[in-house]
């Protein structure tokens, strides 16, 4: 994954180019063609994503009291197929697929976001976002995704803590009952990803999780860390 200048990138109404990589939608499915290097230890990287959405939403819910940042899934509910050439993998399973999108920088009104998205027994998509700005605010959004087109606010299960992961960043999520962690998935010295296993409107469900720590993110150590992972083109 590589942070390229506008030079590098071009888009129109069903394509995005960044590099030599590409995304198009073809009216039913959005095929997301990879080529690229990976770091720090050179590696190639190329094949083809496919996201099949079960149902599209135009939905959009605002993370700040200004509407700044804007967060809203597009597919909710998906079917992933990934085919990569190097290295050689192939795999099918469930998807989802959303979009943020913001107006000034992300460490300006946040501190700290909790995310989690759960496929309900129905297939329906249950998606909790708790987040903590810098100014002692909270807000939590709490949303259902019906599979035939709908969206359903309920009310957000209570606070469960969670253990640190090994950089020692907290990490929390709501739950009807205790939270058990299935798998980690990414940790690293701002953000983390897992797999857990929790209690959401009346259902033991499997939850993706995912924690942002924006100081952390900021810091000056991190961002002299950042291009050794993620390389910049200008």
């Amino acid at each position: 994954m590589t942070e390229r200048g506008a030079r590098f990138n071009a888009r129109g109404a069903d394509y995005f180019s960044i590099g030599p990589s590409h995304l198009h939608w073809d009216g039913q499915a959005l095929h997301i063609d990879i080529n690229e290097i990976t770091v720090p230890i050179p590696r190639k990287i190329k094949g083809r994503v496919t996201v099949y959405p079960e149902q599209l939403f135009n939905f959009g819910a605002p993370l700040d009291p200004y509407a700044l940042h804007m967060w809203g899934p597009l597919a909710p509910s998906a079917r992933v197929s990934v085919n990569l050439q190097d290295p050689q993998q192939t795999w099918q399973g469930h998807a989802y697929l959303d979009s943020n999108e913001g107006s000034e920088p992300i460490d300006r009104p946040f501190s700290e976001w909790d995310w989690s998205r759960s496929r309900l027994k129905n297939g329906d998509t249950a998606v909790l976002y708790d987040i903590q700005r810098k100014d002692s605010t909270s807000q939590v959004l709490a949303y259902r995704f019906h599979q035939q087109g709908h969206v359903s606010e309920f009310e957000a299960p209570p606070t469960k803590a969670l253990p640190k992961t090994l950089w020692a960043i907290p990490r929390r999520m709501r739950s009807d009952s205790e939270v058990r962690i299935q798998q980690q998935l990414e940790d690293t010295p701002f953000y983390q990803r897992a797999i857990l296993q929790s209690e959401l409107l009346g259902e033991t469900v499997e939850s993706f999780h995912e924690t942002l720590n924006v100081p952390r993110l900021t810091s000056k150590i991190v961002q002299a860390m950042l291009p050794w992972r993620m390389p910049r083109r200008t």
